[in-house]
């Protein structure tokens, strides 16, 4: 298969969670990689460049099989499943995979989830019965993220068992344990969440739902409501699995952002809603590309609305599929623009990096409102967001006198 085919598999790829399998001639797997963004992360590899390694495996690469999941955290998980049964050598050569990390579940009355380095795994004098392990994963980052995400939908005790409490720990006053501190919960229901747990990381979560829903209506029909507002919570949790640490970014598995990384930059400038206008700049390997520069006119609001001026703007971006998807989109300005934005990604189902360059309450510093990629700094940012200040402004000025030489 040459680049051509592969750059038609590639730009069809849909913009969803998943996991993607490259293949060489031979159909031999030669690395396995998870993603939140399936199209971005894959097309990047063939749009950017990058060390001698990966090129080396780029230009290997005849086929690209891709997995779908519902969420970037099964993605991971199954990320993992998968290195694990076919050792790709792209992900294990050149790389200690001792450093992988593991989950391992404990055999004990309440069971423990531990996180174990590959070369503590046979560590002399390891005594720990294990019932469970799950790994390799290749990204810790990732990985404890996720490991938030679930304790937060099955609780699990950090204590040993022998440890004594004369009240509740911190942990169960912020409903990640389930008790097990104090004697709220038996052997028997602890090990019956973490039977779920296991079944999460083997890619069970449909099974865990409907077992779940069956439990619940048993509870109901025993007037037992409050353990059924429990499942019935635990459910609404796994089908809305909230992970925004995650989808703050397919960089977890720890790469730098590429040079050749493409920053999109925001602005909106109006007077008094009028004459309102966005800009939309784009930095390429770090110095704009002009001829990528966008114009909007607001169509939708005539009042002072920041806000809502910029999520019409994305919105329009959006729409254009032809047009290279970002590495960043930077909007000038703080949480609210930031969320506004992220509101219209969600709507397009759509998972990119969104950063905030603030002004700062007394409009002196350059606050940055989100997670910051390895291979971005601020002064880059800070040029971003000028240019497309500036822009912004010109097009504004431009319109009003248009406008003046109407009346």
């Amino acid at each position: 298969m040459n680049v051509k085919n592969l750059e038609k598999i590639y730009k069809h790829l849909p913009e969803t969670p998943g996991v993607y399998i490259m293949k060489d001639a031979k159909n031999a797997i030669l690395y396995v990689g998870k993603a939140v963004n399936l199209r971005r992360r894959v097309s990047s590899y063939f749009q950017r460049p990058h060390d001698y390694r990966i090129s080396k495996m780029v230009s290997l690469v005849r086929n690209i099989e891709t997995k779908n999941t519902d969420t970037a955290i099964e993605a991971l998980i199954l990320e993992a499943k998968l290195i694990k049964k076919f050792l790709p050598p792209y992900n294990v050569l050149e790389k200690d995979d001792k450093s992988f990390l593991y989950v391992e579940i404990t055999k004990e009355k309440f069971p423990r989830i531990l996180l174990t380095r590959g070369k503590d795994l046979k560590t002399p004098g390891r005594n720990l019965k294990i019932a469970k392990q799950f790994g390799p994963f290749t990204s810790s980052s990732s990985l404890k993220e996720a490991l938030k995400i679930l304790r937060k939908i099955f609780p699990w005790s950090i204590h040993l068992p022998t440890e004594k409490f004369k009240r509740a720990c911190f942990e169960y006053e912020l409903g990640l344990c389930p008790g097990v501190c104090i004697n709220a919960i038996t052997s028997k229901e602890y090990k019956k969440n973490i039977s779920r747990l296991i079944m999460f990381f083997e890619g069970k979560k449909e099974a865990i739902i409907g077992s779940l829903k069956k439990e619940m209506i048993v509870l109901a029909k025993k007037t037992e409501f409050e353990k059924a507002e429990k499942l019935k919570r635990q459910i609404f949790a796994l089908n809305h699995i909230h992970e925004v640490a995650l989808i703050k970014e397919d960089y977890l598995d720890g790469d730098s952002v590429p040079v050749a990384m493409r920053i999109e930059g925001y602005d909106i400038s109006n007077i008094s809603g009028t004459s309102a206008v966005g800009s939309m700049v784009v930095f390429e390997n770090g110095v704009p590309a002009k001829g990528q520069y966008r114009k909007f006119r607001i169509r939708t609001i005539d009042t002072p609305n920041d806000v809502g001026m910029l999520k019409e703007v994305i919105d329009r971006r959006l729409d254009h599929k032809d047009w290279p998807i970002p590495d960043v989109l930077l909007i000038d300005g703080g949480a609210p623009q930031v969320n506004g934005v992220l509101e219209v990604l969600e709507e397009h189902s759509m998972r990119l990096r969104v950063l905030g360059l603030a002004k700062g309450p007394e409009r002196k510093n350059n606050d940055v409102i989100g997670i910051m990629p390895k291979g971005l700094d601020l002064k880059t940012l800070v040029n971003v967001r000028d240019e497309a200040h500036r822009f912004a402004i010109s097009y504004h000025r431009n319109l009003r006198g248009r406008n003046f030489l109407k009346r």
